[in-house]
């Protein structure tokens, strides 16, 4: 027979570990399948400064380890592979992997959410040296310097007007002529006496040596191409949620994001949703990891 777990985590990052931990604490047999390395997203953040408990910061790489080795303390067990499929018919949940197939009485889905990359050639080569997706992970480092800010919708004008609080100019490029924002985002803008718009523009090709310099930018409707001096590019034109796997295994909205509310059921019972893949208003490394306490309390009344 097959070994069913009564708990299956898919990711590693914060709301995975900490479901883990809850999960293995409870004396629930746990695993962990993560497909790349420990603490997903955070992992690529060099200083996490607004999770409570480390008073001078830490780096997302040593936060999601030691989030790992406290899971894994209480006896949680990590298989890294990649899931491919998920079948939540029956009461025995099962999931397909590279590394084999896994049963479990219950299933948290962890498996986060990735932002949406601009595509450039040398973009993935500058990311923590002046390319980055999260405003409020990394805006500090630019305190009284000049940043680019692309994207139009609520998170872009939200990052910018953040961004400003810091930086000394702020510039926001957005391919159209008007925001997509909401008007509450408008009134933060003008109030922000430091934010400049670069209409109808792209970023055509991002300008560095070893660090980030400035950017490229086209007007799409001129065709005139420009050039922006600048300290950071934050990019800011939303996440793709990490759900492919699902392959309608439980609902998502529209942006496919599974559909959960704070208590991180999904449409299936027994599967959870925490973190960043399920719709939820503030994606944070604190609020991912009150979802994965949240998920294991309905899991264990599950199984029980």
């Amino acid at each position: 027979m097959e070994h069913v777990y009564d708990t299956l985590i898919i990711g590693g990052g914060p709301a995975g570990y900490t479901a883990a931990l809850y999960a293995t604490r409870a004396g629930l047999d746990t695993l962990v399948i993560e497909k790349m390395s420990v603490g997903g997203q955070m992992a690529l953040t060099g200083d996490i400064d607004n999770y409570p408990g480390f008073e001078e910061g830490i780096d997302g790489f040593t936060l999601g380890m030691k989030m790992q080795q406290g899971a894994e303390r209480f006896g949680a067990k990590t298989e890294y592979a990649e899931v491919n499929s998920v079948d939540f018919s029956d009461k025995i949940k099962r999931v397909d992997t590279s590394a084999g197939t896994f049963f479990a009485k219950t299933v948290v889905i962890a498996s986060g959410a990735n932002p949406r990359e601009l595509g450039l050639e040398n973009e993935a080569n500058l990311v923590g040296r002046g390319v980055h997706y999260c405003a409020h992970c990394d805006g500090r480092f630019y305190k009284d310097k000049t940043v680019v800010v692309v994207g139009g919708g609520n998170s872009a004008v939200a990052d910018a007007t953040y961004l400003s609080n810091l930086a000394k100019k702020v510039y926001l490029v957005h391919r159209r002529d008007t925001l997509r924002a909401t008007k509450v985002y408008h009134e933060q803008l003008e109030k922000a006496g430091n934010i400049q718009f670069v209409w109808n523009s792209t970023v055509t090709e991002i300008l560095a040596d070893d660090r980030v310099k400035g950017v490229r930018i086209k007007d799409v409707k001129t065709g005139e191409i420009s050039e922006i001096a600048c300290d950071g590019l934050f990019v800011s034109i939303g996440r793709q949620p990490a759900t492919e796997f699902l392959h309608g295994s439980v609902e998502l909205d529209e942006n496919g994001y599974i559909i959960a509310d704070e208590t991180t059921k999904t449409n299936i019972d027994g599967v959870y949703a925490a973190g960043d893949v399920r719709t939820k208003e503030l994606r944070q490394v604190v609020t991912a990891v009150a979802d994965g306490a949240v998920a294991v309390y309905f899991a264990e009344q599950h199984i029980e």
